[in-house]
């Protein structure tokens, strides 16, 4: 197969992913084809039904992506739903920040890494503010967060629990104001 041929037939949401996988096996050393099958599985997959496309290929080709020297492919395997715990727990350690902040997000990492990242940059805490599955204690903590960006998307994750959205209510940037309060109401 052309290299041309790949990169068109991995624009297909729909190409059966035994066809994906062998495109990347045949094309592994080049990283533009490589990009395009984590493009192929992240457009393929849902934040809102994990289930979604889950199986032993997709769990195998995110495996062997995780290894690439491609960041973008690094990332598109951080925030997959489908990634298993240890490849997140490696690609929590990258030395990309916009890898560690897309695992921040991911609601499949471990809470260990989620602690271990409120030491992280601004990125990485930002991405933690959105990740559903993060600790009451840490969405406490980020809430006080200096940057506003942070705060408002703790105010926005529906895992913030009332009495932290009652804080951010009053908070003085009126868009976390605004985001809590909406959310304060949508729980009456």
């Amino acid at each position: 197969m052309r290299k041309e041929e790949a990169l068109e037939r991995l624009e297909n949401q729909s190409l059966p992913l035994e066809e994906v996988k062998a495109i990347f096996e045949e094309f592994q050393e080049d990283m533009e084809v490589v990009g395009m099958v984590a493009m192929n599985l992240s457009l393929r997959t849902s934040v809102y039904d994990r289930e979604k496309e889950k199986s032993p290929i997709m769990t195998e080709l995110l495996v062997a992506l995780s290894e690439v020297p491609d960041m973008g492919s690094r990332w598109a395997v951080a925030k997959n739903p489908h990634t298993p715990q240890e490849i997140l727990e490696k690609l929590a350690k990258d030395k990309i920040n916009l890898v560690r902040a897309l695992v921040a997000t991911n609601p499949n990492t471990p809470t260990k890494y989620l602690e271990e990242f409120m030491q992280d940059e601004k990125i990485v805490r930002d991405g933690i503010s959105g990740n559903p599955n993060a600790p009451t204690k840490i969405l406490e903590e980020l809430a006080k967060d200096s940057d506003k960006l942070v705060r408002l998307r703790v105010a926005e994750n529906p895992a913030t629990p009332k009495e932290v959205l009652e804080v951010l209510a009053n908070d003085v940037d009126k868009d976390v104001s605004k985001a809590a309060q909406i959310r304060l109401e949508k729980m009456v």
